[in-house]
């Protein structure tokens, strides 16, 4: 007797049937308390700290300070928080007018003031001068070394100039660089094109991946360039898929970021046992995966259940195609994974690196994309197109045989397989 399915797609659903005993594991984060009282646990965090003296005792009257926060492609309800950090530097002595607040942009596009406004919240953006940072405007950078990796280190000048650098955020698994928050926050979130760009070039070097910090080249090229201008503070929280806080992360911005990376694994990371020979994962629906850009991070978790040789079904509308003019053009002009990641280390460019990112996955498993997307255009992103999950399954059964073992993943962008050691 088969099962009934139903996982989102797009702004609906898509429904499948499988024997159920095929199915090994179907994989969901598991339910953590939301925090009743976040603004207490928010000033507890900050007043009993990771590593680290407390807020108070760490800035002085007469002293500015920077606070780097996210921009809206990472959520991390800095409305919330930002009041009770800034109510925290108040009592210190620290007035508004020696705060500023600069969006960790990174490589994405400047913010409007509406769009800081509702970042930070109508309060914060009266009382704090606020300020983007664009990694294109030289002049907006200034230079203090190189790292053991080559990478050469520009921050903004609205950080680094003030005496004491906040660094906040939210932490999620990285496809690369194995966990946001902690340090991104300064590299790339504060720092010139060059240097972005030199650092995530070493997403081509061994052990850039998912959930690995230690020995992640990406990871301590980012802490050897944080420690030119060390942070002297960190505030990172984690959220639930409904964006409510789990808990709070403060103090030394390495030591309180690696136990909130900890905390991370254990919401989002999934122990598997085994990888299978197929597995079926959903984005979770809109906007999760309104174009491949977006649906590379259900990939990425899904490549971590699938063995080597298998097959990976993805459920991902795509209703804007690619995502990137950058990625389809390196993928006119290579048409194998070898080709790209070989093309992508001679010439490393933003947007042509999410080509090396997905194909670079396409080595271990075969990757079939149900989709709206012109099937033409899956295909000349290496994908295998299908129209539905039956022709999907067909394709799957076709090369795995009848009785492939299945790992499911509901909720894909979301769940990080760990595997079992």
């Amino acid at each position: 007797m088969k099962k009934r399915y139903g996982y989102k797609y797009g702004k609906g659903r898509m429904e499948f049937s499988l024997d159920p005993a095929l199915v090994k594991g179907e994989l969901t984060i598991r339910d953590f308390p939301v925090l009743t009282d976040p603004a207490a646990a928010i000033r507890e965090a900050i007043r009993n700290p990771i590593g680290s003296k407390p807020l108070r005792e760490i800035v002085r009257p007469g002293e500015t300070v920077a606070l780097i926060v996210n921009d809206p492609t990472r959520v991390a309800n800095s409305h919330v928080f930002l009041p009770i950090l800034l109510a925290e530097l108040n009592a210190a002595g620290i007035p508004d007018r020696d705060m500023r607040i600069v969006f960790a942009l990174g490589t994405h596009r400047l913010m409007s003031e509406a769009e800081m406004e509702s970042a930070v919240g109508p309060a914060v953006a009266a009382r704090v001068k606020m300020y983007n940072s664009d990694c294109r405007d030289d002049s907006q950078f200034k230079y203090f070394g190189e790292t053991s990796h080559g990478t050469p280190v520009y921050f903004h000048k609205r950080v680094v100039e003030a005496d004491h650098i906040i660094c906040t955020g939210s932490v999620v698994h990285h496809f690369f660089a194995g966990f946001g928050g902690g340090r991104k926050a300064l590299l790339p979130g504060v720092s010139r094109y060059d240097t972005i760009r030199h650092n995530h070039s070493l997403m081509l070097e061994p052990g850039a991946v998912i959930g690995r910090l230690e020995g992640n080249p990406i990871y301590h090229d980012q802490v050897e360039g944080a420690e030119m201008c060390r942070p002297s503070f960190l505030l990172n929280v984690v959220l639930n898929e409904k964006k409510e806080f789990l808990k709070i992360f403060a103090g030394d911005y390495i030591k309180a970021h690696l136990a909130c990376c900890g905390f991370v694994n254990e919401v989002y990371g999934t122990g598997v046992e085994r990888e299978t020979d197929l597995v079926i994962a959903s984005c979770g629906g809109y906007p999760k995966d309104i174009n491949v850009y977006q649906l590379q991070k259900t990939m990425d978790n899904a490549w971590c259940a699938v063995r080597e040789g298998g097959v990976v079904i993805i459920l991902g509308e795509c209703a804007e195609g690619s995502g990137s003019a950058a990625y389809e053009e390196t993928m006119r002009k290579y048409r194998t994974p070898d080709e790209v990641a070989k093309a992508i280390r001679e010439n490393f460019q933003i947007g042509a690196h999410k080509a090396y990112a997905v194909t670079r996955l396409m080595k271990k498993a075969e990757f079939i994309l149900v989709s709206s997307m012109d099937p033409a255009l899956a295909g000349l992103l290496l994908f295998t197109p299908a129209r539905d999950m039956d022709e999907a399954l067909a394709l799957a059964f076709a090369k795995l045989g009848p009785r492939p073992s299945i790992t499911l993943m509901p909720m894909g962008s979301l769940t990080v397989p760990l595997l079992s050691k």
